[in-house]
């Protein structure tokens, strides 16, 4: 009778960790300087990847572009809940690998295990979390193949949005709510470049900007302020996410002909810092002084301001023109003002590896 008992460390089989078995999915992309080498057994992992990645522009910056290997791995199912809810002890460690990480996972778990060091990263999914695409996306890809690309890279990590035109980008800065979705949408629809919606990694030195222009996130309510019809009618047919707080947007895949994408990483040449303040009737954008603008820089992004390069970083960003944004009777309006001030901005000649 052949016996029933599970490997141990003790006694394992030859590949406990299945690290020589090849994978059956592959994607190869050019994400945020770097050259990303995604591979999964999972059709379900692989869509996801697919909806994250695909069809973007491919972003360099100087220099020798590195690799990196993301693994995603769905946990096996051999125990059913019933039998976790009536055994007296918990499921077995699982050994699992991949990207040259090994560990070890019971059944229902979820994480993430990032090597910078490696230049990799495992993915580990439950088949209950498929439920959730959306969050698998978020917060455990993105935020694998962020960390990836900020640290290897010596990029920082900036909660910003970014837009706009001809390699020259504005950066906007707020909390979050502040609005930066809802400016960033109407720049779209003007016709500027997108490159980031709310994560941003920029170059201390020369600061070139690299982000994901993969969806841009408005809330129902923003649609009131759009008066193209074709443009709310295909927002409206979006999908619909909810987000950790509960707030629920529609989630707008901007790999569209009528959406314009930076095509390169765009080199941050104004800041601008979102603003309650009503107008009142006046300009929009009020200039800060070199003083505000550190300040609030450093009190927008404590994380990025505990990061090597962060000095360099606000040096040269204090020499940028630098504004306040307060709002107006339309969202269009603040659209028109940044839209002017790059036509104002000098001329930066693209370098020529962002071409």
């Amino acid at each position: 009778m052949a016996s029933t008992t599970r490997p141990t460390l003790a006694e394992p089989p030859p590949d406990p960790f299945r690290e020589r078995r090849r994978a059956a999915l592959h994607e190869r992309m050019q994400l945020l300087g770097g050259r990303f080498h995604f591979e999964t057994d999972s059709p379900a992992l692989h869509s996801i990847v697919q909806r994250a990645y695909a069809r973007l522009p491919s972003h360099r910056l100087p220099g020798a572009a590195p690799r990196f290997l993301v693994r995603l791995q769905l946990t096996p199912t051999e125990h059913s809940r019933h039998a976790i809810r009536t055994h007296s002890e918990p499921p077995r460690v699982r050994p699992l690998a991949g990207a040259g990480i090994l560990c070890g996972a019971m059944e229902s778990a979820n994480f993430a295990a990032i090597t910078a060091e490696q230049r990799s990263a495992l993915i580990v999914v439950s088949p209950d979390m498929l439920r959730f695409p959306y969050h698998i996306r978020y917060e455990l890809l993105e935020f694998a193949v962020y960390v990836l690309a900020s640290r290897v890279q010596k990029l920082l990590p900036l909660h910003a949005a970014c837009v706009g035109r001809d390699g020259q980008g504005v950066l906007l800065l707020g909390p979050s709510g502040a609005g930066k979705s809802t400016v960033a949408l109407h720049c779209l629809l003007q016709g500027l470049e997108f490159l980031a919606e709310d994560s941003l990694l920029v170059r201390p030195e020369g600061l070139l900007a690299t982000g994901v222009a993969n969806f841009l996130h408005v809330r129902a309510d923003s649609l009131r302020f759009v008066t193209d019809p074709g443009s709310a009618a295909l927002i409206r047919r979006s999908g619909v996410i909810r987000r950790r707080s509960g707030v629920e947007k529609f989630e707008i895949d901007l790999r569209r002909p009528r959406y314009r994408l930076a095509p390169a990483p765009l080199r941050i040449s104004a800041v601008i810092f979102l603003s309650p303040a009503d107008a009142g009737g006046g300009a929009l954008l009020a200039p800060l002084r070199k003083a505000a603008l550190t300040r609030q820089l450093a009190a927008s992004q404590r994380y990025a301001a505990s990061q090597p390069g962060w000095s360099s970083f606000s040096r040269q960003v204090a020499a940028l023109p630098a504004f306040e944004l307060r709002r107006g009777h339309h969202p269009l309006e603040a659209a028109q003002a940044l839209i002017e001030l790059l036509a104002a901005l000098p001329r930066h000649r693209p370098a020529a590896h962002a071409r």
